[in-house]
């Protein structure tokens, strides 16, 4: 896709299968275009791929914990509940506008892989580094307060990555078009 600019046509957003032909055949490359992106959807974004992230590290967490594995592998758990988790809202967002199974997953990866890794990196590189952490039990004010926390960072770290990612048609972008 050119946008005009010819010498700008290795810019091109992400071709994700079937998505934009499926749920928007006839309406042109109008959102297809990456230009200046806005904190405001940088945040939303990211308050997207959080709460996805929150519900999986969690329910991960408090599996590990109640069921008294190591670090590793509830972290572990965590993990993949979290990436399950945020590619789930979007699946779900976008299945709702019409897209079909495979396009829905097609767009959730595109639109969330990086966001969730940055956010699942710096929140468990966080948790390591907070004393006391990771052998925190749940009625502990500590495993909260240090979940509370790298959470914190991790929102800070992301959001300007998935500003940087909306802004080349990437990340998030791919999801704008089916609200």
């Amino acid at each position: 896709m050119q946008h005009g600019h010819p010498e700008h046509a290795h810019h091109a957003a992400p071709v994700v299968p079937d998505a934009h032909s499926e749920a928007h055949e006839g309406h042109g490359a109008a959102h297809q275009g990456h230009g200046p992106a806005s904190w405001s959807m940088a945040v939303k974004a990211t308050l997207h791929c959080l709460t996805g992230c929150a519900i999986g590290e969690v329910l991960g967490m408090a599996i590990g914990t109640a069921l008294a594995w190591h670090n590793a592998p509830t972290l572990a758990l965590s993990i993949v509940l979290a990436f399950f988790f945020g590619y789930s809202l979007t699946f779900w967002a976008v299945t709702r506008a019409g897209l079909s199974l495979r396009a829905a997953v097609g767009v959730a990866l595109a639109a969330d892989t990086v966001s969730i890794a940055v956010m699942e990196l710096v929140d468990n590189a966080s948790l390591l580094v907070i004393p006391g952490a990771m052998d925190a039990q749940l009625s502990d004010a500590l495993f909260w307060w240090a979940l509370a926390l790298a959470f914190a960072v991790a929102f800070v770290v992301t959001t300007p990555v998935n500003k940087w990612m909306i802004g080349r048609g990437r990340g998030h972008a791919v999801v704008h078009q089916y609200h």
